[in-house]
């Protein structure tokens, strides 16, 4: 039996982009280094994600020095942007969140309106410290997010991806199975598990950093996507659907809330406290 640990780590530059695979990455109070700082929005400031532009997935965004990112994607020169210093904070939409950003400014706006085909704007999140709570009926006062879709981490355990892909492989659409763990977008993910035993932690600690378990991820059409291709087709949802169902919500992973900072690094040990 292999003993529960981390058996990767990833962050997402600009939300629903590609993601980035790193060794170690820095927990800071809103979620990991350089993950979710960014976040593309349309002329009324509401974000744009891969659920309305599958095409996202396609475009990578390489972290650079002082917080930076260099962008590339299909057919589109490859573009640097920094983060903006000088710029004034302008009011974005995530979800039902109003949240001061800063623009990136016109070349990167202009990038992505020509690749996607509709206009677009980029933003950075300058003071995550205080620019957006977390949903007060998880999170604690004071504590914050980025951009993510609502709370600093995302967890899956590679034990319930395996249970799951046994369920579409016995189903209407076998045929698309089995689907990768980065259909889920997650940051950390575990191995050396029971499938579905994250539904019964409480508070965690991997390696030195010790969340709490805010509450399991309900999930998209994004999960749908081939994240290297951009193609969509029904798994998981359909099965998620009919196994993993919650009210109106299908659930895969779980969010986590830092309770303090820390590094977490591959192969940190995994310790269920509660």
């Amino acid at each position: 039996m292999i003993t529960p640990h981390l058996s990767s780590l990833h962050i997402y530059p600009v939300k629903s982009v590609h993601g980035q695979t790193c060794h170690e990455a820095i927990v800071e109070p809103w979620g990991l280094s350089g993950d979710r700082r960014w976040m593309l929005v349309d002329r009324s400031g509401r974000f744009i994600t891969q659920r309305e532009q599958p095409r996202l997935a396609l475009v990578a965004a390489e972290p650079l020095a002082e917080g930076g990112l260099r962008l590339t994607a299909p057919e589109c020169p490859e573009l640097v942007v920094g983060v903006p210093v000088s710029g004034i904070a302008a009011p974005v939409t995530v979800w039902k969140d109003k949240v001061e950003a800063v623009p990136a400014g016109a070349e990167a706006a202009a990038w992505f309106s020509a690749y996607l085909g509709s206009p677009a704007g980029l933003v950075h999140l300058d003071d995550p410290a205080r620019r957006r709570p977390v949903d007060p009926g998880f999170g604690r006062p004071g504590e914050t997010v980025s951009f993510a879709d609502g709370f600093p981490l995302l967890l899956t355990a590679t034990a319930s991806l395996h249970a799951l892909n046994s369920l579409i492989a016995r189903g209407d659409h076998a045929q698309e199975g089995p689907v990768p763990m980065d259909r889920f977008r997650p940051n950390a993910v575990i191995v050396g598990t029971e499938p579905w035993a994250e539904d019964s932690w409480r508070r965690i600690r991997i390696g030195e950093v010790i969340f709490r378990v805010a509450k399991p991820c309900g999930r998209c059409v994004v999960t749908t996507t081939d994240q290297h291709t951009a193609e969509r087709g029904k798994e998981p949802l359909r099965t998620l659907a009919r196994h993993r169902r919650s009210g109106n919500q299908v659930l895969f992973g779980q969010n986590l809330i830092p309770e303090h900072r820390g590094t977490l690094r591959v192969g940190d040990p995994l310790h269920i406290l509660e």
